[in-house]
C-alpha cells in the first residue's frame, strides 16, 4: 500500500505511519538516539527490578511502587519502539487497523497507570514523613497490592473506550497517520464524521488522570514540605527532603514536558509538524529512560546495591 492511498475507506484494513514527516531522509540517523534511549530504558528498568528482588531490605512500599513504575515504563516504551524502529530502519510503515487500536490502547492505558503510580508514591512519602509511626500499619503489603490493582484498573478502564470510539467512525479521507505510532486523537482526526464524543471523552480522561493526579500530588507535597520545615534541625530537614527528592525529580520529568507538549499543540500553530512529532516521540521515551537513572543516582540503597553488584559480583 502506498502513501497515495487516500481512497474512500469505510473501515481501513491498515493505516500508514509516516514516521516523522519531512525528515524521512534522516530516519536512520534519528533512530540512533531513539535506540539508545530505548536500550537505556530497558536495561535501567530491568536493573531496578533485579536489585529490588535481590535486596530484602528494599522490600517495602516505596520500592514496590518503584517496581510497578519500572514494569509500566517497560510496557509503555515497548508498545511504541519496535514499530517505530521498523519504520526508521526498514520503511515498514503499514500497521493493521486492529494493531493500531491495540497500540493506542496500551499507550493511553499505561500513561494513566504511570500517573497513578506517582500518586501512590506521593501517598507513601506523605505517610512516611507526616505519620512515620503509622507507616508500616497503613501501607501494609495487602494495602500496597490493592493500591497497585486500583491504579491498573483505573488506567485500563479509562483507556478502554478509546479503541471502541475509534473503531465506530467511518474513515473516508485517508489512512495516513503523520507520526510513527497510533494515538486516539490522531486516528479519530482521520474520520469523516462528527467525532466530538471522542474529543469530549479525551478531555474527561485528561482531567481525571492528569488534573486530579497533579492536584493530589501537589496537596501531598504541601503537607510534606510543611512537615519538613517544622523539623527542629537543618540536618534532619535535609535528610528527610532527600528521601523524597527522587520522587520529585521523576514527577517533574513526567509532567512538565507533558504540559509543554500540550501547550505546544494548543498554541504553537507556527511550529513545524516534524518538530511537534519529534518532541512527542522523545517525551514517550524520556520518562522510561530517566526514571531508573534518577532513582539509581538519588536513592542510596539502590545506588549502594548497584555498586556492590559491579564490585563484588552481587555477593
Amino acid at each position: 500500500m502506498s502513501d497515495s492511498n487516500t481512497t474512500h475507506l469505510t473501515n481501513p484494513s491498515t493505516f500508514i505511519l509516516q514516521g516523522i514527516p519531512g525528515l524521512e531522509a534522516a530516519h536512520v540517523w534519528i533512530s540512533i538516539p531513539f535506540s539508545a534511549m530505548y536500550v537505556i530504558a530497558v536495561l535501567g528498568n530491568f536493573t531496578i527490578l533485579f536489585i529490588v528482588k535481590r535486596e530484602l531490605s528494599l522490600h517495602g512500599p516505596m520500592y514496590y511502587f518503584l517496581c510497578m513504575l519500572a514494569v509500566t515504563d517497560l510496557v509503555l516504551c515497548t508498545s511504541v519502539m519496535p514499530k517505530m524502529l521498523s519504520i526508521f530502519w526498514f520503511n515498514s510503515r503499514e500497521i493493521d487497523f486492529s494493531a493500531c487500536l491495540t497500540q493506542l490502547y496500551f499507550i493511553h492505558c499505561f500513561s494513566a497507570v504511570e500517573s497513578g503510580i506517582f500518586v501512590a508514591m506521593a501517598l507513601d512519602r506523605y505517610v512516611a514523613i507526616c505519620h512515620p509511626l503509622r507507616h508500616s500499619t497503613i501501607l501494609t503489603n495487602p494495602m500496597v497490592a490493592k493500591i497497585g490493582l486500583a491504579v491498573v484498573l483505573r488506567g485500563g478502564m479509562l483507556a478502554l473506550p478509546y479503541p471502541f470510539l475509534a473503531r465506530q467512525w467511518p474513515y473516508c479521507r485517508t489512512n495516513i497517520l503523520p507520526q510513527p505510532y497510533c494515538l486516539h486523537i490522531t486516528v479519530v482526526n482521520l474520520a469523516c464524521a462528527d467525532t466530538r464524543v471522542s474529543s469530549y471523552y479525551g478531555f474527561f480522561v485528561l482531567f481525571c488522570v492528569t488534573g486530579l493526579d497533579v492536584i493530589f500530588i501537589a496537596g501531598s507535597y504541601i503537607h510534606i514540605l510543611r512537615a519538613i520545615f517544622n523539623l527542629s534541625t537543618k540536618d534532619a530537614r535535609i535528610k528527610i527532603f532527600g528521601t523524597c527528592g527522587s520522587h520529585l525529580f521523576v514527577i517533574l520529568a513526567f509532567y512538565i514536558p507533558g504540559l509543554f507538549i500540550c501547550l505546544m499543540y494548543q498554541f504553537g500553530q507556527n511550529v513545524s509538524l516534524h518538530f511537534d512529532i519529534l518532541i512527542a516521540n522523545i517525551y514517550l521515551l524520556m520518562a522510561p529512560m530517566l526514571n531508573p537513572i534518577i532513582y539509581g543516582v538519588r536513592t542510596k540503597q539502590i545506588r549502594g546495591r548497584l555498586l556492590s553488584l559491579y564490585t563484588h559480583g552481587g555477593d
